[in-house]
């Protein structure tokens, strides 16, 4: 095992130029996907799939309200905690370093909230856990984001962006096969993600070799204490990433939250054909988003070229939505679907890689700046709910208009990626 901590000069003399971090091996990727595959279990398992089961038993005929006051509370926490966990994290001076101690005990945090969400009594009980396990694996995910800029040097970014940005489908596919191993008890449908998520922070905190910040000078004037979300929007290149991530998160957002709608509104499809045309629909758009991070990560650091990648991914994105849009039938919704996937798989591969080679107080500020993207993430899963009542009903219920819209939408985001000057 490494040392814990290594300071910028050492760092140089393990080969990194100077500001850089030393290259990061095959080992330090795996662990690091491996943490996120698992923290993504844990969180997306409950999401898509058990906690409707728990909710169920606990709520009866109120189900449905129920998972939408625990989710919703949940997503709420995890926009405002995000880049907060991310400043506490960026001004820690643990001598275990600044991430490790927040991957882990953000990690067991999250499980202690999925083991109460487990074995909870009733709704309260369950919306209580359900809270604790946001506000753990939202410490995990600020201080794992920012790793990216802090350990591994911009010639590798796009490599290591691409093994992170397939770990979502990863843990959508895992998370489902999860559920049908444990179908017999629904305590191990929660408790067998939160141990994959724990099992995760441990392999990558043993492996994870942190760079000691420079000490400060003394008698020397301190930075000033800044709100967590006030300091990048002072950086055009930041703000313009951001908003471009919004603007196809957005368009992601509306497709995954109306798409079992649209199949039987405008396709005719039954809604007992519904879970068995998701499950072909999700299975289509994850093999092309692995398949195409996988390859545009490492291309991207081959050619020194971030900007191209995440402009033409937003685009292939929002032409995926307009097939979608205009399908006749299932067979083209899954052609639309296999190229929204490419654009969605090239977009995650190299568009962290874009904000980690323009982020703002990068020896400083990592995390906080981190978990401000990351808002860009997380809010339209909010939003997308509000919004899409309106353009349906503006559109007379039409869901090729709201798909349309979608693709408008991540288009935009292709073009917001134009003004960044801090990259090629």
């Amino acid at each position: 095992m490494t040392d814990t901590l290594s300071t910028p000069d050492e760092a140089r003399a393990a080969g990194g130029p100077a500001g850089e971090p030393p290259p990061v091996g095959p080992g330090f990727v795996a662990a690091y996907a491996a943490a996120h595959a698992g923290l993504w279990i844990a969180v997306l398992t409950p999401i898509v799939v058990t906690m409707a089961v728990r909710v169920q038993q606990l709520a009866g005929p109120d189900a449905a309200a129920t998972q939408g006051l625990v989710l919703g509370t949940g997503a709420v926490l995890a926009l405002v905690t995000n880049p907060v966990f991310g400043a506490l994290s960026d001004r820690t001076t643990s001598r275990f370093g600044r991430r490790r101690p927040w991957v882990l005990a953000g990690a067991l945090a999250g499980a202690a909230g999925l083991a109460v969400v487990a074995v909870a009594p009733g709704v309260g009980g369950l919306l209580a856990g359900w809270c604790l396990a946001q506000l753990g694996f939202n410490a995990m995910l600020a201080a794992l984001t920012a790793v990216l800029a802090d350990r591994v040097p911009a010639r590798q970014r796009g490599t290591v962006s691409g093994a992170v940005g397939v770990t979502v489908p990863v843990a959508l596919v895992c998370g489902t096969f999860l559920v049908q191993a444990t179908a017999g008890s629904t305590a191990w449908m929660f408790l067998a993600p939160a141990a994959l998520a724990v099992a995760g922070a441990v392999v990558f905190a043993a492996v994870l070799r942190e760079r000691r910040p420079a000490p400060a000078r003394p008698g020397g004037p301190r930075r000033p204490a800044r709100r967590p979300w006030s300091g990048p929007w002072r950086h055009p290149d930041f703000t313009w990433a951001w908003v471009s991530r919004f603007l196809l998160f957005m368009g992601i957002a509306l497709l995954a939250t109306f798409q079992a709608f649209y199949l039987v509104d405008h396709l005719g499809r039954s809604i007992a054909e519904v879970p068995r045309l998701i499950f072909w629909s999700t299975l289509v758009t994850s093999a092309a988003v692995i398949l195409a991070g996988l390859v545009a990560g490492r291309v991207s650091d081959l050619t020194g070229r971030r900007k191209i990648f995440v402009l033409v991914s937003a685009l292939v994105y929002g032409a995926g939505l307009l097939v979608i849009a205009a399908a006749p039938s299932f067979g083209v919704f899954l052609a639309g679907a296999a190229i929204t996937g490419l654009g969605q798989g090239v977009y995650l591969a190299v568009d962290l890689a874009l904000v980690a080679d323009v982020l703002p107080d990068r020896e400083t500020g990592a995390a906080r700046n981190m978990g401000v993207l990351n808002i860009a993430t997380a809010l339209p899963q909010s939003l997308a709910p509000a919004i899409a009542p309106v353009i349906l009903a503006a559109a007379g219920g039409s869901y090729p208009v709201l798909f349309l819209v979608a693709g408008l939408l991540a288009m935009l985001g292709s073009a917001a990626i134009a003004p960044v000057r801090g990259v090629r």
